[in-house]
């Protein structure tokens, strides 16, 4: 990890046209209103389908939570949740259009010596991809547990007040 980096940051990801892939971004707002006055240290980034533009925010990050649609061949609506070790960190396993690049970021960062310390990824496997701008109901119907969990790691990481 980079010695500068102090960032904590929760990290919404997804392309809020495709209905579920979008959910990173929908869950990052609603956590941002959840914890308002609640998170001081934290910012919450909508990184939608940035891809390696998000090399900065990771590599000064010492925290970093990333919320997202999660493809792992599961039954819709199934909570995904991988800790720092568990993310693979190249393009031959891929989670989602958009993370294929993302998983570069975080390779690249990795390689630089720059992976956050602390890195967790918490998401949902979708129900639906089409063009739409809501969550499906079977996203809606976890994006509680999605939520808790957030903040369970982040009051973890005692970034909560």
């Amino acid at each position: 990890m980079n010695d500068t980096a102090a960032r904590k940051i929760v990290l919404g990801l997804g392309n809020i046209l495709n209905r579920d892939e979008g959910l990173g971004v929908y869950a990052m707002k609603e956590l941002q209103k959840i914890l308002t006055n609640r998170a001081s240290e934290v910012e919450f980034l909508d990184g939608g389908v940035l891809g390696l533009n998000l090399l900065p925010w990771v590599e000064e990050a010492s925290h970093l939570l990333v919320l997202d649609a999660v493809n792992a061949r599961k039954e819709a609506g199934t909570l995904i949740e991988l800790k720092r070790d568990e993310i693979p960190l190249y393009t031959g396993i891929k989670l989602s259009d958009h993370q294929v690049t993302f998983q570069e970021v975080l390779g690249l960062a990795n390689f630089r010596g720059r992976l956050p310390a602390q890195l967790h990824l918490i998401g949902a496997q979708p129900s639906d991809l089409s063009v739409g701008v809501d969550l499906s109901p079977v996203i809606v119907g976890i994006l509680p547990q999605i939520l808790d969990r957030a903040e369970a790691v982040l009051r973890e990481w005692q970034l909560l007040k």
